[in-house]
């Protein structure tokens, strides 16, 4: 195990990773910008150092800054969360250079999955269903009209590195293809200093479903069941559950264990998450692998009562899993609210400022992982996540109904959250009957959302 390891990010995530070197009896330095000086992360830590300014470019994405906390504290690793540098390669591999042992994938493994279009003809080769896309990278527009075609409209515009909705358009005409294009290359170029970009078919009124996967590196490799991430927004995720609504027992099944199949034939090491669009038939289509840990991990480990971040930290310093997929025993219905700074009734709008109340929700089967304190100043260069609010239950009614309640009790004074959509999301229809596709909120509009909601 470790002697001590440098959290390479900010938030909530930093506190959980903390955490997690906490119950593994290691110490951790958390690395902060100027911007999160007063943070609770950097409150509570073994040890903080300063990485640079509020900029994230200059702080939490500059490798040389880093690698120098690293090595000035004395760390033998680097766990770099989600987000920022958790799925780059090159970081990984000076990582290694300089003695460390990155947590997560190892180079050579994030390398042989960093292309989203290279990794769904890898993994499509060991079984995985995959939809119909683009052959290789769209090299002009002439290129991506010509494979649009080919596919038939309408079509997904993807980036082929980053995450997050980032870079990505949903095209039905020629005419959109070439001024989306143009955006989504800017977009991803922005984000992800890549602007390389592929195509895949849209499927209309899809379910987005996960499975989440560990490999040692002897090759042991188990899945800790799957994640519904329908309910999103732009691409983006707001809330998740386990297990899907989507699937049958049986489909769930077979899905996760086609899934950890391939990738421990592809040879992947670490936590993975498989992500797949479902149509309105029932089948699954992998769509990118995820080598790194999630924000949503933690419906998982509130259904298995595994520590995920713990076995990342484990897998990384060699150790075996140490259990076998009949050990892991998935209970209950578990519900993750994505608690943001940003305002529903207005497109989303993202919101800064100080924490003037901040009271967590508890009760049975009640989680909140959450950097939030009064007085706490939410910087607005980062992402506008303030935590996640986490409700289990025997059942999907269960979860639902603590949900209601643990939102109802959150309190989070001094600035706009989106804690009214979710409570929106908690009436809706096709929501409770487990209908929800991943263009619920996008069909009508956040703010007509919320006023049908008022209506109910």
């Amino acid at each position: 195990m470790f002697d001590k390891i440098l959290i390479a990010n900010r938030g909530e995530i930093a506190l959980r990773i903390l955490r997690a070197c906490r119950t593994l009896g290691v110490e951790a330095v958390v690395a902060y910008s100027e911007a999160d000086r007063s943070s609770l992360a950097v409150q509570l830590a073994d040890e903080a150092i300063c990485i640079g300014p509020a900029d994230a470019r200059r702080s939490y994405l500059s490798v040389p800054s880093v690698i120098s906390a690293a090595v000035v504290t004395g760390c033998d690793a680097i766990h770099p969360g989600y987000g920022f540098l958790s799925e780059d390669e090159n970081f990984a591999e000076v990582v290694r250079a300089h003695d460390l042992t990155f947590i997560g994938p190892p180079p050579e493994v994030l390398d042989r999955f960093a292309s989203k279009e290279g990794t769904r003809r890898l993994l499509g080769g060991y079984g995985l269903p995959t939809i119909p896309g683009s052959v290789g990278m769209l090299r002009d527009d002439e290129h991506a009209l010509e494979e649009a075609a080919r596919i038939g409209y309408p079509v997904l515009i993807k980036p082929s590195a980053g995450g997050g909705g980032k870079g990505m358009r949903m095209v039905r005409t020629p005419r959109e293809l070439e001024s989306a294009i143009r955006v989504c290359r800017s977009e991803a170029k922005s984000a992800f200093g890549d602007d390389s970009l592929y195509l895949e078919k849209w499927l209309e009124d899809n379910r987005h479903v996960e499975v989440q996967v560990a490999v040692d590196r002897y090759g042991h490799g188990i899945h800790l069941g799957e994640r519904d991430c329908s309910v999103q927004r732009r691409h983006q995720k707001i809330l998740e559950e386990g297990p899907t609504p989507a699937l049958s027992p049986a489909a769930r099944a077979e899905l996760a264990e086609r899934a950890v199949h391939a990738v421990v034939a592809a040879g992947y090491e670490n936590l993975g998450t498989l992500e797949f669009l479902v149509d309105a038939r029932g089948d699954a289509y992998f769509i990118e692998i995820n080598c790194r840990i999630q924000v949503e991990h933690a419906v998982t480990e509130m259904l298995t009562g595994i520590d995920l971040v713990a076995m990342q930290i484990r897998i990384a310093a060699g150790e075996p899993l140490g259990f076998s997929q009949a050990d892991v025993q998935p209970r209950g219905h578990a519900i993750e609210f994505r608690i943001n700074a940003e305002d529903p009734a207005h497109d989303f709008r993202p919101s800064a400022g100080v924490v003037e109340r901040y009271h967590a929700p508890g009760g049975p089967g009640i989680r909140m992982d959450s950097h939030l304190f009064p007085g706490y100043e939410v910087p607005p260069f980062y992402d506008s996540l303030l935590g996640k609010l986490v409700a289990w239950g025997p059942d999907r009614a269960t979860a639902i109904e603590r949900g209601r309640a643990a939102l109802d009790e959150l309190v989070v004074d001094g600035l706009t959250t989106n804690v009214e959509i979710h409570k929106a999301i908690l009436v809706n229809d096709a929501f409770l009957e487990g209908r929800m596709t991943t263009n619920l909120l996008d069909r009508v509009g956040s703010a007509a959302f919320l006023a049908a909601a008022a209506r109910s």
